[in-house]
Order: C-alpha cells, then structure tokens, then sequence
C-alpha cells in the first residue's frame, strides 16, 4: 500500500470521484455525489460490499430529525453535540463535533426520504452518554440491512461499483494532488485509473495486528470483532502524503461479547439494569458507563473473562438487537431460576453471588451506593429466572485517522487541504477523543453517513467546478 509519486496524469480511463469501500461511508460517498452530478466508480475489495457496517447494530445517532419529531422525541443537533464532547471529555475536535451533530439531522431526513433507508427511532431505551433517544435505526437493529439497501440503490442509480477490487497504490503529484489509483483483481491482473477526487473510505486499522499493537498496546492480544480487511490503508497512505494524523490511541471496544461463540450481548441487558461479575461472582466496574470502555475492564479480569447478568425485563429489550438474538440462537446465553444455579455456571461460591444480587437489588431501591458511580436509573432489581452469558472484551474498530475539515477533505499538519483528497467514516479521525472511553455508542455510523455525504457533495461540486 504506497503513494506513487508521479505528476504525469496519463491514463486509459480516468472517472471524475473515485471512492474507496462500499460500506455505509463509500456508498453513502458515491450517493451523494451521484445525486450532484458527478461520475462516480466505488471500488471495493470484498465479492459483496460489508465492511463494519454490516457487522454493526445499524444505529445512526442524530439530533431534530423529522423521524423524531413524528416520534414526539425532544432533541436537537445542539443536545447530539453536547453529548459528543461531554463523552470525549472535550478531548475531540469542537469544530468537527458541532458539525456532525448539525449535519446529523439532515443526513438521517434525507437517507430516510431520498435514499429510502429503512429507519425508525428507539425510543424505549438510551444508552450510555445519550441524554435524549438520539438513535435511529434498521428494523433487527443490524448493520447489514442497511448494506443491502445501499448497494442496492446503487445499482438502482447507476453507480459503477467494482468488486474484488483492492486498491494497492495511490498516483500523486508532487503537490498532494491524487491523479488515480492502481486497483489489484484476484487474478493478478492490474488496472490504473485517474480521478479528479478520491474519497478514502475504507475504515481504520483494526484489522492490522501490526499498527494495533503500535498504537492501542492494550488491544494488541484482544478478539478482533471487526471486518478483517481494516488493514489500516488509509493511514498508511496518509503518512506517506504527509496528513495530519490524530488520535490513534481512539478505538471503540466492546464489553460483552460472548465466548467462544464471539458474538456481542444487546446493550440493553446494562441499560435496563443488568451487572456483570468476575469468576468469584463479584461486580469490579460501572458496567453501564460505556461499552467501549468496559471491553478493558472485562479483558483486567482474571483470564480476561466475566459473566453478564439480567432477567426478563431486560432480556425483551434487548431481543430487538440481531446480535442478541444470535447469541441466544448460538447457544450463548443460559437461563438459571436461582442464585445457587448461576454459581454453579460461573463456577463461584452461591452465597457471593446471592450477595451480588442482593448488593445490586439495594443500589437499585437507593438503599446504598455503588462503589463504581453507577446509577440503575430507578429500574428494579433483577428478579429470577436470570439470564448469564460467558463473555470477554473486544476491539470493533479505531477511530483515529486521517484528520479532515467539515467537508471531508483530509489536512496537513499546517491546516491546509490537499487539493482533491477526502476521508470518512473509520478512514477519518472521529469524535472519541484519544483513548477508548470517548466513544458514545453509534459514532463509528454517525461519522461514517456524515462525512460520507459531505465529502461526497464537496467532491462532486469541486470536480464541476474544474470542469466548468
């Protein structure tokens, strides 16, 4: 994966926007500069177009859309952009932020009403660092329905798509500008073509043991649980540009993915109330503090592994979530009807883990206080039959990169542009902050439609204007 520097700009065929993954930034990419005019060719390594976006629960955080209004949900861009920095502890860039969380609401209005995406909004429960019902999302809560209407509208549209197509070398000039790009076929065939722009939209580096043990050290030994072909390109072609690259150490992790079975919980078994315990049936964390953190949390404990608790209540919330119910089809989660048939599956002394139960049941009543802060947000205290799953701590994906303006295109460490280079969704350096606990839940989808159709309008209306 290098930068060939060349300023000659000969090539056989040359389109106007070149984007790099169909996931839901390429696609969203390719749609948006599509529906301005512009000839666009999606170039994506993989048979089908996934990527992350098809591993995900399909949640797209956005703040006054018309979905909320109609929902009666009170919530504004400027309520989104409060909670962003509140959770990055205002460690994220306060331009950026604000932006996305404006630009939110009309991204999600118009992917519902122009691209016909099938969200809704959640509205019976939020999670961690969501101080209104933000979320809005596919109907199993899965990332892949989205994928599938996605390229389905491209093809609907007319938007060239090229599969297993791996771009292998980027051609610029001297100066930074990206004359096209050199794309790798199974066969061991090569083509070259030229662009007037490239939108980069090909996730982080998660997928890359190499630059994960370089930047997120605590990460290095943990289950990956995101698309393998995150090989971190993006970054690697930015250094050789010479961009602004930043917050590296920023990844989103997850705290309940089930083992060996490797898929994750549905969230709301924490949200609504549930706790997780070590091998000796005691709590160690505010579990409900963010799941990205808590992933570091899980992988501290003895063998890197605890066990999650609910009940019923909660179980039915989180049966909304694909991934919860592929755990429970999996064989993942267990049903007990008493404290001493947890112990036995846990492998602890019953009378710890009764005095578990009973320690949570007291801090949900508000008869004592966690000793991690955490609050159960006055839902009641688990009642039998319980549910339990066997979990660790995980790595979904980075969201340090390539750092970018509000119209998506990539910046040197100067502040300037490069002429015709753009980056979003994972490719881009997030929200998050520097380290993992700054990551609000649905901001690897928010940066990804977002930046995907600002970077895709900017590099549609820069293209007409060079040809003007």
């Amino acid at each position: 994966m290098t930068v060939l520097f060349d300023d000659s700009d000969d090539f056989a065929f040359s389109v106007a926007v070149i984007v790099v993954g169909a996931g839901a930034c390429g696609s969203v990419a390719a749609l948006a500069a599509h529906g301005k005019g512009a000839e666009v060719l999606v170039l994506e390594r993989d048979p089908v177009p996934r990527g992350n976006t098809a591993l995900s629960g399909g949640q797209i955080p956005a703040g006054g859309t018309r979905l909320q209004q109609k929902a009666g949900i009170e919530d504004a861009p400027e309520i989104l952009e409060k909670d962003i920095l509140a959770k990055a502890k205002n460690q994220c860039d306060p331009v950026i932020a604000k932006h996305i969380a404006l630009a939110a609401r009309d991204t999600v209005d118009w992917l519902v009403e122009d691209v016909v995406l099938p969200l809704s909004c959640i509205d019976d429960f939020q999670y961690p660092g969501h101080s209104r019902m933000h979320m809005h999302a596919s109907p199993s809560r899965f990332g892949a329905e989205l994928m599938d209407v996605l390229t389905q509208r491209l093809s609907e549209r007319d938007i060239d798509l090229l599969t297993s197509a791996t771009v292998v070398n980027l051609f610029a000039a001297r100066d930074g500008t990206i004359r096209g790009v050199r794309i790798a076929r199974p066969d061991g065939s090569q083509e070259d073509v030229g662009c007037q722009a490239l939108i980069l939209a090909c996730n982080g580096y998660g997928g890359n043991k190499e630059l994960v043990a370089r930047y997120i050290p605590g990460m290095s030994q943990a289950h990956y649980h995101g698309h393998p072909g995150n090989r971190g390109d993006a970054v690697i072609w930015g250094e050789q540009l010479g961009a602004s690259i930043k917050d590296l150490g920023s990844y989103q992790g997850h705290g309940a993915v089930c083992t060996p079975h490797m898929v994750h919980l549905g969230w709301p078994v924490f949200t609504q109330g549930g706790f997780q315990v070590n091998k000796e049936g005691r709590r160690f964390s505010n579990e409900n503090a963010g799941y990205s953190e808590q992933a570091l949390k899980v992988l501290t404990q003895t063998d890197g592994l605890a066990w999650a608790i609910w009940d019923k209540r909660c179980d039915d919330i989180a049966m909304q979530m694909h991934s919860h119910v592929e755990a429970k089809e999996r064989g993942a989660i267990k049903r007990f009807d008493s404290a001493g048939e947890l112990a036995g599956f846990i492998g602890c002394d019953p009378a710890t883990i009764q005095g578990t139960l009973d320690e949570v049941a007291a801090i949900a009543r508000r008869e004592a206080a966690c000793p991690w802060g955490r609050d159960f947000g006055g839902f009641p205290a688990l009642e039998a039959p319980y549910f339990c799953a066997k979990i660790t701590g995980a790595l979904f994906h980075t969201q340090g990169g390539l750092e970018v303006d509000t119209a998506g295109r990539v910046l040197r460490p100067d502040g300037s542009a490069f002429p015709n280079l753009f980056a979003g969704g994972g490719a881009a350096r997030g929200v998050s902050g520097p380290a993992d606990w700054g990551y609000m839940s649905g901001s690897g989808l928010m940066m990804a439609v977002n930046l995907g159709r600002l970077a895709g309008e900017a590099a549609a209306e820069q293209t007409q204007r060079q040809a003007a």
